[in-house]
């Protein structure tokens, strides 16, 4: 394998930092990787909030489920979905948009997922480490709020970024056969390959937790799709212009 695939495959969520800065120089050349990531169209729909240390980062940790690691990480980020300038874009020919489509949804997440994904790896190689922050949808509007959101624009996920001051396994992932398929959709092996990995997830969760954690993926996904995914989102994204009802 090539370096760039190494450092693919060796991504771990970091939460731990050590005190050391990042300077800003380095969280612009990071953003200006993100830029550069595939756009749908060339809308260019990421807008990138930095939120420095202070009351406006520990209230937004308090919002994420108390995540300490907000608070104390060295760089926050937060990556929202924005339309709104393309809203100033036909105003500036006299042009009537039309929002609140679910494509323009959707592209303007996946934007924001792309943008997101090549600021991280930018910033492994550079030695530093990050994890997403999706718990501030939990409290979409709250983050909104103080981060001043206008209408047609809305926080995707945060993200934590700094030096690493742990060294944590890489979590395993799904076998290759069951996320790659050839020519037509068959998961007719996907269930026995599954149970297989599980006892990977398994052991992955015993030796990172002390043992502390024993679960497989299939229970921790069964778990979680038996509960209700933040429905408080569809009026919120609705009242911003994202979807019609």
């Amino acid at each position: 394998m090539n370096p760039t695939i190494e450092l693919l495959n060796s991504h771990r969520s970091i939460r731990k930092f050590t005190d050391e800065p990042v300077a800003q120089s380095t969280v612009d050349t990071l953003i200006k990787a993100g830029q550069a990531a595939a756009t749908s169209s060339f809308i260019q729909a990421c807008t990138v909030i930095q939120v420095s240390q202070g009351e406006r980062r520990d209230a937004l940790a308090e919002m994420a489920n108390n995540q300490a690691y907000v608070s104390e990480a060295p760089v926050f980020l937060v990556f929202c979905a924005d339309m709104k300038r393309h809203k100033l874009a036909c105003d500036m020919h006299d042009a009537d948009m039309l929002s609140g489509y679910t494509e323009q949804f959707l592209t303007a997440s996946m934007d924001c997922a792309l943008f997101a994904q090549n600021v991280i790896v930018a910033a492994e190689s550079l030695g530093l480490g990050g994890v997403y922050i999706g718990g501030l949808r939990n409290k979409i509007q709250d983050v909104s709020d103080l981060l001043e959101l206008p209408e047609l624009v809305y926080p995707v996920f945060g993200m934590c970024l700094g030096h690493p001051d742990q060294n944590p396994e890489v979590k395993p992932r799904l076998p290759l056969d069951v996320v790659l398929k050839q020519d037509r959709y068959d998961d007719s092996q996907d269930a026995e390959r599954i149970a297989a990995y599980d006892s990977d997830v398994r052991e992955y969760y015993k030796t990172r937790t002390g043992g502390n954690k024993d679960m497989t993926w299939s229970e921790q996904i069964s778990g979680m799709l038996v509960k209700e995914a933040r429905p408080h989102m569809l009026p919120f994204l609705n009242g911003k212009g994202f979807l019609k009802r």
